[in-house]
């Protein structure tokens, strides 16, 4: 098997965690990139839930691809189906992201909107009442939504959305 690419739009995109050779900023079509997964455990928790970044039907969205060795394969995909495979919150799917240049297929967690943690579509000031306060495992929500910001910015990747939740989020 030859290498392969796996799409970025969160924290893989400032935390990948595996090995690859090559990072191209990418475009996923059909899917946006949305605060809309209920966190139980690393971003708050059953009695005070927090919010986790997936892929939600509609738009588009702008983020990583990252080219992984084919030898990597089994490693890489253990790795990522350990982290984001946990509550099965998350559906793992080959989809086509566009590169510059063209286009390629690449491993991409979108959200189960079956599944408890789906939060649905949630309007701004919605979004950031629920990360306001709500701590996890893994630290503050607020921390997670502003480092997410943070290295979109750095990356030139606007989401405006995303941007309004963390301007309510932080003038609290």
């Amino acid at each position: 098997m030859g290498d392969f690419w796996v799409f970025g739009y969160g924290s893989l995109i400032w935390r990948p965690g595996f090995a690859h050779v090559e990072t191209r900023r990418a475009r996923l079509y059909g899917y946006r990139r949305s605060l809309c997964v209920y966190s139980f455990v690393h971003r708050g928790t059953r009695a005070r839930p927090g919010l986790v970044l997936g892929l939600d039907r509609g738009g588009s969205c702008v983020g990583l691809a990252y080219r992984v060795p084919g030898n990597l394969r089994d490693e890489v995909l253990s790795y990522l189906r350990e982290r984001e495979l946990v509550t099965s919150v998350y559906l793992e799917r080959m989809l086509d992201v566009r590169l510059d240049g063209g286009s390629v297929e690449a491993v991409t967690y979108i959200v189960d909107r079956q599944h408890e943690q789906y939060a649905g579509a949630l309007d701004a000031d919605h979004a950031a009442r629920i990360v306001r306060g709500a701590v996890g495992q893994s630290g503050r929500n607020e921390d997670y939504v502003l480092s997410t910001l943070e290295h979109l910015e750095a990356l030139g990747i606007r989401d405006h959305w995303l941007e309004e939740v963390g301007r309510r989020v932080a003038s609290s």
